[in-house]
């Protein structure tokens, strides 16, 4: 089979299993992309994530590690933008009742887990390609809870580049797709990279409402509302809180903002398609006080198989209670917002109880003051003791931001 044929039939093989996107790399090690991550690992950008380690980077900047006798790495692209997923999930206000107040999820978790769906579909790739071939393929597949740096794969095979919030941005779908790639021992022809830049547009940078992107191509993880609201088991610091909006998994502000976007189409509607479909369990703007009341059994019932199950829930209460904080009145200061974020102040774990008091604070009113000088006699972790004297701090002050 000739060069250009395999390169055909790979590309054939990437659509019939539902892909979107296709290209090819070298096994060459990425130092370049290499060197980057271990600066930004040293200067503390990564902190809060234990597992990303020097040596997984080592490990995953090294294809010929991963699979011993590679020669190619083929990059593969989904489009997340399907089923009605343009709409931009936002909250919609409502006066009359605090059960309106809504969060917001990032736009990939509307779908059900995409890790499992782009695993399989790349087994389905390379046993399409074997049969092509007539021969067994030695190949490695990683999603992004692998070691291998997905972007800068996609980057070196010409599917994407680097946006300056650090998303790969493609032609035709935005930075709204899931990465993959596929280590193989074919021989393959690279594909070049695309010679694109965001040139002057800065619009990501000035619109991350926390300063996560401190500079082009650089965030600074812990300041991230992704990272806030997802891998931090701990409580947010409270100077980052009001700026977090009504965002309870994840954030899209980046992309939202971002020109690329603005022409970005949803993948193409294959049967191989369906699995990316948005799940009845998940929309882009959750009920808070369902959230936030959710029992543990309810939670694994609503949510398993959605990336929902990563937060946990006690981080999902967590982050309801900061956005209805964030709403403030009158929208959860009205209606059931109160009386619910008394009954977490007094029952849940401590992260959520902080949380919860930090939120009455900022909601204010007769009611949310009671809660608090009831949960500040009771009160005996020291941590929450804090926010809720933090929070009558400023109730006593009207006009002041909470501490």
């Amino acid at each position: 089979m000739t060069a250009t044929h395999l390169k055909a039939t790979i590309t054939a093989q990437a659509r019939a299993a539902g892909f979107d996107l296709v290209g090819v790399t070298t096994a060459d090690d990425f130092a370049a992309d290499r060197d980057a991550a271990l600066e930004r690992i040293r200067a503390g950008r990564m902190d809060g994530l234990p597992w990303y380690t020097e040596s997984r980077v080592m490990r995953g900047t090294r294809p010929a590690e991963l699979l011993p006798g590679a020669r190619s790495v083929i990059c593969l692209g989904v489009s997340y933008l399907v089923d009605g997923s343009a709409d931009d999930g936002s909250a919609d206000a409502d006066d009359d009742c605090g059960a309106a107040a809504a969060g917001r999820v990032a736009r990939y978790a509307w779908v059900r887990d995409y890790h499992r769906a782009m695993k399989r579909r790349m087994r389905e790739f390379v046993r399409g390609l074997e049969q092509e071939l007539g021969s067994a393929v030695a190949a490695r597949w990683y999603v992004d809870d692998g070691p291998m740096l997905d972007r800068a794969a996609a980057n070196r095979a010409g599917i994407g580049w680097f946006g300056k919030n650090t998303n790969i941005l493609t032609p035709g779908y935005g930075s709204w797709v899931f990465l993959g790639q596929v280590i193989t021992d074919l021989e393959l022809e690279p594909d070049a990279p695309l010679k694109k830049s965001c040139g002057a547009c800065v619009l990501c940078i000035e619109d991350c409402p926390t300063g996560a992107i401190v500079a082009p191509y650089v965030v600074d993880n812990a300041r991230c509302i992704s990272y806030l609201t997802i891998e931090n088991r701990g409580p947010i610091p409270r100077e980052l809180r009001p700026l977090m909006g009504d965002w309870v998994f994840g954030c899209d502000i980046c992309q939202d903002v971002c020109p690329v976007n603005r022409k970005a189409r949803p993948g193409v509607s294959t049967p191989k398609n369906s699995a990316l479909s948005v799940s009845s369990a998940v929309n882009g703007s959750p009920d808070l006080l369902e959230l936030l009341e959710m029992s543990e059994d309810d939670f694994r019932a609503r949510f398993a198989g959605t990336s929902i199950m990563r937060a946990k829930r006690e981080g999902m209460q967590r982050n309801a209670c900061v956005a209805l904080g964030n709403l403030g009145p009158p929208l959860a200061g009205s209606g059931a917002a109160v009386p619910a974020l008394g009954r977490v102040l007094s029952g849940a774990g401590p992260v959520v109880r902080g949380h919860a008091a930090w939120a009455l604070g900022r909601i204010g009113g007769p009611q949310a003051a009671a809660l608090l000088s009831d949960a500040a006699r009771a009160e005996t972790d020291p941590g929450v003791q804090e926010e809720i004297a933090a929070a009558l701090q400023y109730l006593g002050e009207p006009g002041t931001p909470p501490p």
